[in-house]
């Protein structure tokens, strides 16, 4: 069953799933948008819907598993298909392509939704865990108005005045960078610097209304 929506907000801000234990911290380091390094591009755009073996009860997929509604109420767990790829506690889903290298970029349009998270994480992270609350997955989320980035349990707040339509998301895996972009003014507001470990997956955490994504897109030539 679904989250309550008190308990829900209360979660998502504090980073933390009600019935798991914290993670280990780890000394990934998240840092403001000022250059951007990254590698080479591949040339590849990457494709994805979402994944619905890996999505919560609460969520809905449509427009051919492009898109997400959170339901609070949501579905029985006993009528949803059993998968040990389907997250148990929170409102997650994955995409359905693997990243094990290269550049790639993609946007999610967020008009329909104040409650959000997203980002990437290893394809192989507990269903048990939350996006942003492990060292296994990095996202920037928003909630009450304010935008932040993850990873580890640890938010750092994002300096984004308002809230744009439609964001960018644009990785490059080899670097260890994950950026948030501003499609309005063709900006990288803020990356997150690590170290992926493996195949990772776009990741995509919701508590209201709804996201879209967009996918096989190219990256933006300024980024280039």
């Amino acid at each position: 069953m679904a989250t309550p929506a008190s308990v829900a907000r209360f979660c998502l801000l504090a980073g933390r799933a009600a019935s798991s234990p914290l993670s280990k911290q780890t000394r990934e380091i998240i840092l403001p948008a000022r250059r951007w390094y990254i590698s080479r591009s591949t040339g590849v755009q990457l494709q994805f819907r979402l994944d619905e073996r890996t999505a919560h009860s609460s969520l809905d997929l449509f427009k051919k598993d492009t898109g997400v509604i959170y339901r609070m109420l949501g579905l029985d767990p006993s009528h949803v298909q059993d998968n040990p790829e389907r997250f148990r506690d929170w409102a997650v889903v994955f995409g359905s392509e693997k990243i094990t290298d290269g550049r790639h970029y993609w946007e999610v349009t967020v008009k329909k939704s104040q409650e959000f998270r997203l980002g990437v994480a290893e394809a192989l992270m507990s269903r048990d865990d939350c996006v942003g609350t492990n060292n296994s997955s990095w996202v920037f989320g928003y909630a009450q108005r304010r935008w932040f980035a993850m990873t580890s349990n640890k938010m750092v707040p994002v300096a984004l005045v308002g809230k744009p339509d439609r964001v960018g998301i644009l990785l490059d895996y080899e670097a260890g960078l994950l950026g948030l972009v501003d499609i309005q003014k063709s900006k990288i507001i803020h990356t997150i610097k690590t170290q992926f470990r493996g195949p990772l997956c776009p990741a995509f955490g919701l508590w209201d209304g709804e996201l879209l994504t967009h996918s096989g897109l190219e990256e933006p030539e300024s980024f280039q």
